[in-house]
């Protein structure tokens, strides 16, 4: 059973299509107009061996808030389709990803109810000229869209670059643990018999 999907959203802000193979190699080919988050968006896919590719153009003559918080909705939305109804998956999903200083905790549960809990300080307000504080916005709205909850949380690190990337892979990893299919598992995992 294919598990892909391709999502569009088109506002006076953005326009953004993208599309995943949950069961992919981690190939990105990824173009939004922000080269930090680019870079994270190639992170994410190949740490959780997710095929993406993604296209946005956003209102960046205002910032680039808008082009990643409307990807995070649409990643959030391809991601949902794409499990269907999450039968056979292993729905847990953790990782204590490393990078340099910078020590990350992610842990996901494929629940259907979208939640970001996260304990990330990012002291610098920018890496390059991305602002620090829209990685929360990205991974807010991917929750919130996925219907994942989705722990995120500093264990340790300085440098605002390293922090970052080091939470993308976590959850990544956290991701690809959880969205892979255990064969042990008969239908939904999950006592109610939906997720």
């Amino acid at each position: 059973m294919s598990r892909t999907a391709k999502a569009v959203r088109a506002t006076a802000e953005t326009d953004i299509g993208l599309s995943v193979d949950l069961d992919g190699t981690g190939v990105a080919d990824v173009e939004t107009g922000v080269g930090f988050f680019d870079h994270m968006l190639c992170a994410l896919a190949r740490h959780s061996l997710i095929d993406l590719t993604v296209r946005a153009k956003g209102d960046a003559e205002v910032d680039d808030h808008h082009t990643v918080e409307d990807t995070g909705i649409v990643l959030g939305r391809a991601l949902s389709e794409a499990l269907g109804d999450k039968r056979g998956i292993r729905r847990f999903g953790s990782a204590l990803v490393p990078l340099d200083e910078a020590l990350v905790l992610c842990a996901v549960d494929v629940s259907g109810r979208g939640g970001l809990y996260w304990d990330v300080a990012i002291g610098p307000d920018k890496v390059g000229t991305f602002d620090t504080e829209l990685a929360h916005e990205f991974f807010v709205a991917l929750a919130r869209e996925a219907g994942i909850t989705l722990h995120l949380r500093l264990v340790c690190g300085e440098n605002a670059h390293h922090i970052i990337e080091a939470a993308f892979k976590a959850c990544a990893r956290a991701l690809r643990e959880a969205f892979e299919a255990d064969p042990r598992v008969d239908g939904v995992p999950s006592t109610k018999g939906s997720l």
